[in-house]
């Protein structure tokens, strides 16, 4: 069964001039994700080495982990990794990098091409495939999304104490003068009152898969490379 909503749109990446950093986050869930902390993905993130030599995929779950967090030994993560020559082109057949944990925390990680490793992933540097394709580190790690809750939550209300005298277009979006629409957006961009925005999510903490791939196994197709990440139940 699929546990997890796919949580990443994608990582449209030329592999080939390096590309840059892509991600989506989704840090509140309903009761059946929330209830199965270590299969519900908070953010997937995908960029390349400097070199543009390697891929690096990256699947945070359990909002607000802490020391005593662990990964499932029920549940099987997956980066889904698809390629094309162009974009909007063709793409290849999905090749996944597949990763699953018994209860000592133990992770075992499968690429294409035969890349494997198993062991204690936990340490800085990870654990290696015997190919040198595959590196895989798994662990807690500070929360890397930034949201400024506070301010979001000001400009929800703003908007809500307007919405009565609130025109609409024939898409169904608000009419709104230039002075109004930028003291929005600054609201967003601003704690209530004005000054920096607040990081609500700069005390917490995520569970982290990281694994570093070799280009050579996720473009197949081309250099154009798309990533997602789910959780299923083993």
């Amino acid at each position: 069964m699929r546990l997890s909503r796919w949580v990443a749109a994608v990582a449209a990446m030329v592999l080939a001039f390096g590309g840059g950093l892509a991600l989506a986050a989704d840090h509140i869930d309903g009761p059946q994700a929330s209830a199965d902390p270590a299969a519900d993905i908070t953010d997937a993130l995908a960029w390349m080495t400097p070199d543009a030599s390697k891929v690096i995929l990256v699947m945070n779950l359990t909002r607000n982990a802490d020391v005593g967090s662990q990964f499932s030994d029920s549940v099987q993560y997956v980066f889904h990794t698809t390629s094309s020559a162009s974009y909007g082109g063709a793409k290849s057949a999905d090749v996944p990098v597949i990763c699953q944990f018994d209860a000592q925390q133990q992770v075992q990680c499968w690429a294409a091409g035969g890349s494997y490793v198993t062991g204690d992933a936990s340490g800085l540097s990870g654990i290696t495939s015997g190919d040198g394709k595959l590196r895989v580190f798994t662990g807690l790690r500070n929360d890397p999304f930034f949201f400024n809750l506070a301010g979001f939550r000001e400009t929800a209300r703003i908007v809500t104490g307007a919405a009565s005298s609130l025109t609409f277009d024939a898409a169904g979006c608000p009419a709104l003068d230039s002075a109004t629409s930028t003291a929005l957006v600054t609201q967003l961009q601003t704690a209530p009152g004005g000054g920096p925005a607040p990081d609500s999510f700069a005390n917490f903490n995520v569970i982290s898969i990281v694994a570093e791939v070799d280009k050579s196994l996720v473009t197949t197709n081309g250099p154009i490379v798309s990533v997602a990440a789910a959780t299923y139940r083993r």
